[in-house]
């Protein structure tokens, strides 16, 4: 096939890529430039492209510039050239299938080489459907006419409806007469709809201040609960063992190109479970069992994963641990250094759970390099930060960088990793068959729709909040006579220690007595700590699920009040119960879900 590629300056880059794959699949390729990265005007190249569609010199186009949309104007000023801007493998696939688009229009900003490889791919395999599509192109054509077709359509003008929660009762099943037992059954479960109007009261009625939970959006919860889960999909786009997946691949290609766009990453897994799935999933692609690898010591702020001798990843590698400098309660990153030259890991893991400051990315690439190792980012707590811009993006520095799917992020239970694309084949294989069978393509399709909701601007606002929130709340603590580990904080979460306010208050009577006050949180584990992980000698406490509720720093000095009032006196009843009511009070100017019905 003839294909004609072009590109301005921003484009240069992947038109080269996507020009030698094109020659390596046997095409004839025609580049009419640009030749370099020197500045340059678009249309000039949209409008070679399209010349040369026209002219019958080329059968197909592929345009490149910064966002794929102004090449795409140029190229569609040429009569007879339909160029389309695809940003996946879908939209390029349909962009052939439904509108028999001969120009492939891409925006290097926002579409990494690996995706715009496949969505290319998919767009030279379909093929114009014709039928219902066949008018409508025709009528591209000839612009005017459409013009002449009557009033617009009232479904342009018709509003959306709101996502409603679904409803726990089931419909009537149609009852085959010679089978009349088979359907579904027509009592309700009561026990369980009555739990979980329970729940949904408590999350309302409380303040959520795990630094791990948040509310998802109903959008996100509605794609959880979808038909979705009824599908195996075993395998990955393209490549399933089952049949019947031609909407799961699409689903998932979506996933996979939201998430690789949102971080700028070369390649994704949206199949993980969980974010401990995934960071064993990496272990298991990238390691060999007894390799030695650094990572955060539990008891300092780092993860089970991260080397734990009661977890998978310390019984089966040999997990060197580093911690924070007992003078600032940070990250030694000297010290860091030091361990890697002396012990030469073969990976080097950053992210924590309990570590209320920002992680430098930069400083550990240095230091994995000096020795030779990986370096594996593991974001779970803070994806969201990094999406909203308020954390430093480990992406572009990090080998792999895995995560949890809702935390900061917001979006459903679930994991992810990204990675470079040599690394790949190893993680896929890793993922599956290594570790899991099907995958959850109903989360999945949640995962797409929390990416598609970090990438809206406002949703740098909501980091942005996130982190106010939980400076305020630490000045706010600390006015209370709390002591903060490390002196604050800089992302999403505080670290208490809570002898200087009693020294013998345990965060296990804190967590419990503030539960029957309404406010939800966890004991944790100071740097350390005498005390048990069962016990420990602090808590945890975050702001993600208050700020998505409206919360700000105006609301935490009262939030800070309350906190104090009942751990001053842990074991009063009434105090309980007060402060209770003040918070039930407060949740109730900010609903997280005001329409949410049983």
């Amino acid at each position: 096939m003839r294909i004609a590629v072009g590109a301005d300056h921003a484009g240069f880059e992947l038109k080269q890529g996507l020009a030698e794959f094109l020659r390596g699949l046997g095409h004839e390729v025609t580049d009419v430039g640009t030749y370099s990265e020197e500045r340059c005007d678009y249309p000039d190249f949209g409008a070679a492209i399209g010349k040369a569609i026209s002219s019958g010199d080329s059968d197909l186009g592929v345009g490149v510039c910064g966002s794929g949309i102004g090449i795409a104007m140029a190229a569609n000023k040429i009569p007879g050239v339909r160029a389309a801007t695809v940003h996946d493998v879908t939209s390029a696939r349909l962009a052939r299938e439904h509108n028999d688009a001969n120009v492939f229009c891409v925006g290097s900003r926002f579409v990494g080489h690996q995706v715009a490889i496949e969505a290319l791919e998919a767009f030279l395999a379909a093929r114009f459907q014709g039928g219902r599509h066949a008018p409508r192109v025709a009528t591209l054509d000839d612009p005017l006419a459409c013009l002449g077709g009557g009033p617009p359509p009232a479904a342009l003008g018709a509003s959306i409806e709101p996502l409603q929660f679904p409803q726990r009762s089931n419909p009537p099943p149609q009852i085959n007469k010679e089978y009349p037992n088979v359907g579904w059954p027509q009592s309700p479960d009561t026990e369980i709809n009555d739990l979980l109007d329970a729940e949904l009261e408590r999350q309302q009625r409380g303040l959520q201040l795990i630094a791990s939970e948040n509310f998802a959006s109903p959008a996100v919860m509605a794609a959880t609960g979808t038909v979705l889960t009824n599908k195996y999909s075993e395998g990955y786009p393209h490549k399933r063992y089952y049949g019947g997946n031609a909407v799961v691949d699409d689903i998932e290609d979506i996933a996979r190109n939201r998430v690789c766009a949102l971080f700028g990453a070369d390649h994704a897994n949206v199949q993980p479970h969980s974010g401990a799935n995934a960071n064993v999933a990496v272990y298991l692609a990238l390691l060999d069992a007894g390799d030695t690898v650094l990572g955060m010591s539990l008891d300092h702020g780092g993860h089970l994963t991260h080397g734990s001798p009661v977890n998978l990843s310390g019984r089966f590698y040999n997990f060197v641990g580093y911690g924070l400098t007992e003078s600032d309660e940070r990250i030694d990153y000297e010290a860091v250094r030091a361990l890697a030259h002396e012990h030469q890991p073969k990976m080097i893991v950053a992210g924590a759970t309990a570590y209320p400051r920002q992680i430098d990315p930069k400083i550990f690439r240095e230091i994995a390099d000096e020795v030779g190792a990986l370096f594996m980012f593991d974001a779970a707590h803070i994806a969201g930060l990094i999406a909203g811009g308020v954390h430093p993006n480990p992406v572009p520095e990090a080998d792999i960088v895995a995560f949890t799917t809702h935390k900061a992020l917001r979006g459903p239970r679930g994991g992810t990793i990204l990675c470079r694309e040599e690394h790949a084949k190893a993680i896929d294989k890793a993922i599956f068959p290594g570790l899991q069978g099907g995958p959850l393509e109903h989360v999945i399709a949640a995962k797409a729709v929390a990416f598609r909701e970090a990438a809206d601007p406002s949703f740098a606002d909501y980091a942005a909040g996130i982190v106010a929130n939980a400076q305020a709340l630490a000045q706010a603590l600390a006015a209370q006579g709390f002591r903060l580990v490390s002196g604050g904080t800089d992302n999403h979460l505080l670290l208490v220690d809570l002898r200087p306010f009693n020294a013998d208050l345990t965060g296990k009577v804190a967590q419990a007595s503030l539960d029957a006050a309404g406010i939800t949180l966890n004991k944790n584990t100071v740097p350390d700590d005498p005390r048990s992980p069962f016990v420990t000698s602090g808590v945890r406490i975050g702001t993600p699920a208050v700020t998505t509720q409206g919360m700000g720093p105006a609301e935490m000095p009262e939030i800070a009040e309350l906190i104090a009032a009942v751990l001053s006196k842990p074991d009063d009843a009434a105090v309980h119960a007060e402060v209770a009511e003040r918070t039930a009070k407060l949740c109730a100017r900010f609903p997280v879900y005001p329409d949410a019905v049983g």
